[in-house]
């Protein structure tokens, strides 16, 4: 089978993994020297978000230059240094790729290349088209033209019509290929292509039919290169059917699966969307992926101790009562499910830890550009973002860690018998010996239960604890009396 088809793959966003250079910024040799820690927890690739030169506009997705490492991170020749780490310990990288926009830094951009962007002329906006950062997403170039931007102003919107843009790009993926990427994170692989007949209400700027001839042909170039390389889509889309699509086989090898990191902590609805999620994928023969975090959006520690234990863009609840125990207990018990799960999964750096989304960050160390286009109502994505705790000796960060932290950082855990970095060491590697179809078995409405193979996987989301058929290889936080607990899981085989 393909390694993609099952990988259990964790994400480094670089600034804040690790700081190899004492400047309070994560960089790549602080990633070369924590390489271990990664490849401790059992995991086949690292995603890596955007690593390119960069004036940071929008966390490194306002690129400047596609063939070059942003010199805060290191060198060209230290990224090819890691890669060849990397793959001395069995771990393959992964690469994000920002196809839909670049920075207004960029040289096209610079130098008035406009047929390759999307500008208009005229006194008023070209149309009702909305930034996903807030406010419309047209600004005025010097010249009192009008250029598209579907986030911040900063990120000019790609021109894909023109020729010159679908060359540049296709000689991007091969410049990465040839020094051994194994794959690429596609950033708004829906975005691609817009409908400017249409208003904004109808999304004329998401999922249009003709992505789907760009990624055929970027399969054909990675599918060129030994190694199984390998494409991975990121789409918020809200059809199923449209969302599988990208997925058929001579496009995208994966892609992200939102509608499970934003599902509530309700035994129904996760079922549900497990399902879904199968029977989505189950046509056009992909599989599908599971992710509980990442670099956008709240961390699950804190979502699964509120009240409303969901995530949607439109309500952050930054501020709202967080009970951090119930929480971790419940995090705990969500990484056994979705690694028990078929298909591949994806850990967010820090969550092996059980950190929490930092909310009481100040104001002027916030860098999110959703927290100045929103008129600093929303307070954005800075929270999940603060650099990883290692030891005592951590020296200052760019954004501040908590003081408590001290007690979740890695040095701290990794000979704790009952920590959550203990419990994700023990779940991937058990994770290995699970395979076969899901077949659920009904233990009660507030259960979820099911079987793959000889491994049993059972989650007690009721308000008591449940009678196991057998004694557990592995759970989430000890039996009481022989019984699961309430928000706890449970690994039999």
């Amino acid at each position: 089978m393909s390694w993609w088809r099952n990988a259990s793959i964790y994400q480094v966003y670089l600034r804040s993994f690790a700081d190899g250079n004492g400047d309070g910024i994560g960089d790549l040799a602080g990633l070369r020297a924590k390489l271990q820690h990664i490849a401790s927890l059992g995991f086949d690739a690292i995603w890596l978000n955007p690593w390119y030169p960069s004036p940071l506009a929008d966390g490194g997705y306002d690129v400047a230059d596609y063939r070059d490492i942003e010199p805060v991170f290191g060198s060209l020749a230290d990224a090819e240094k890691l890669i060849a780490d990397a793959h001395g310990l069995g771990i393959r990288i992964i690469i994000d790729l920002v196809p839909n926009h670049c920075s207004d830094q960029h040289p096209w951009f610079k130098d008035g290349l406009w047929d390759r962007f999307h500008v208009r002329d005229g006194d008023e906006i070209p149309n009702d088209w909305k930034s996903r950062f807030g406010g419309p997403a047209w600004s005025k170039l010097p010249d009192g033209r009008w250029y598209l931007h579907l986030y911040a102003a900063e990120q000019p919107d790609f021109n894909w019509e023109n020729q010159a843009v679908e060359d540049e790009f296709e000689d991007i993926l091969r410049f990465w290929l040839d020094r051994g990427v194994d794959g690429f994170r596609i950033d708004v692989a829906d975005g691609l292509v817009k409908d400017f007949s249409r208003p904004d209400a109808e999304q004329p700027y998401s999922d249009q039919d003709g992505v789907h001839e760009i990624y055929r042909r970027w399969r054909e170039i990675v599918d060129e290169y030994d190694g199984d390389r390998i494409l991975v889509g990121e789409m918020w889309l809200p059809d199923p059917i449209r969302f599988a699509r990208y997925l058929r086989p001579d496009e995208m090898h994966s892609a992200f699966n939102f509608d499970f990191l934003c599902c509530p902590w309700n035994a129904q609805e996760l079922r549900q969307v497990v399902d879904d999620t199968l029977a989505a994928h189950e046509p056009v023969g992909a599989p599908p992926t599971w992710v509980l975090s990442n670099h956008d959006v709240t961390r699950h520690v804190t979502r699964y101790g509120r009240e409303k234990t969901g995530f949607s863009f439109a309500d952050r609840q930054h501020g709202a009562p967080t009970d951090f125990e119930l929480g971790t207990r419940r995090a705990r018990a969500a990484i056994m499910l979705t690694a028990a799960l078929p298909g591949g999964v994806y850990v967010y750096q820090g969550e092996e830890l059980g950190l929490w989304e930092v909310e009481d960050l100040p104001d002027e160390l916030r860098e999110d550009p959703v927290w100045h286009r929103s008129g600093f109502t929303d307070r954005g994505r800075d929270g999940c973002r603060v650099p990883l705790p290692w030891s005592s000796e951590d020296g200052p960060s760019w954004l501040p860690q908590p003081e408590s932290w001290q007690e979740f950082s890695v040095a701290a855990q990794t000979d704790d018998p009952e920590s959550m970095l203990t419990l994700y060491r023990e779940v991937f590697a058990q994770r290995r010996a699970i395979d076969g179809d899901l077949e659920w078995l009904d233990l009660g409405e507030d259960v979820l239960a099911f079987k793959r193979n000889t491994h049993t996987t059972i989650v007690n989301l009721s308000d008591r604890p449940i009678d196991l058929p057998a004694t557990p290889t592995l759970s989430s936080i000890p039996l009481t009396n022989g019984q699961l607990p309430p928000d706890a899981a449970a690994w039999l085989s």
